[in-house]
């Protein structure tokens, strides 16, 4: 019991170091910029200065300069934030075209001319009248 105690305790001690993912993800395409830049503060100070029983103020610029640093990170991203990704691109792109193809169907119905039914109505009547004329007419000549 006491050896496998040892053995599990020395499989958690021998564990990856920090190094080895940060080897890893540099692998992967991990980007760590680290830039700096620099701001002058410039100050108006006085001091007192005391000229034959007199106090006279004189001025003077001091400047400070501060670096500050500032890390960019590049983190790759994964295949599956990826493919949600692609998925959304395509997702939008086929709503964009079915709503392009509505407003086109819409435009479409519009712009048809709209035809006289009445007119229609007047053509099968008179059709229906001629050919039973006609068929009166065979009758009486027969």
């Amino acid at each position: 019991m006491g050896k496998l105690f040892i053995l599990i305790i020395s499989i958690f001690l021998y564990s990856c170091s920090a190094q080895y993912h940060l080897n890893k993800a540099i692998k992967k395409g991990f980007k760590c910029d680290e830039t700096g830049d620099t701001i002058r503060i410039t100050t108006l100070d006085s001091i007192p200065v005391i000229v034959n029983d007199t106090i006279v103020w004189e001025k003077f610029i001091s400047t400070k300069d501060t670096v500050i640093k500032y890390k960019n990170v590049y983190v790759p991203k994964t295949r599956i934030q990826l493919k949600r990704e692609y998925k959304i691109k395509i997702k939008t792109i086929y709503k964009d075209k079915v709503v392009e193809k509505a407003e086109a169907r819409a435009e479409g119905k519009k712009n048809r001319p709209k035809g006289n039914l009445n007119l229609l109505f007047v053509g099968v009547g008179i059709g229906l009248l001629l050919s039973y004329l006609w068929k009166y007419a065979k009758k009486s000549l027969i």
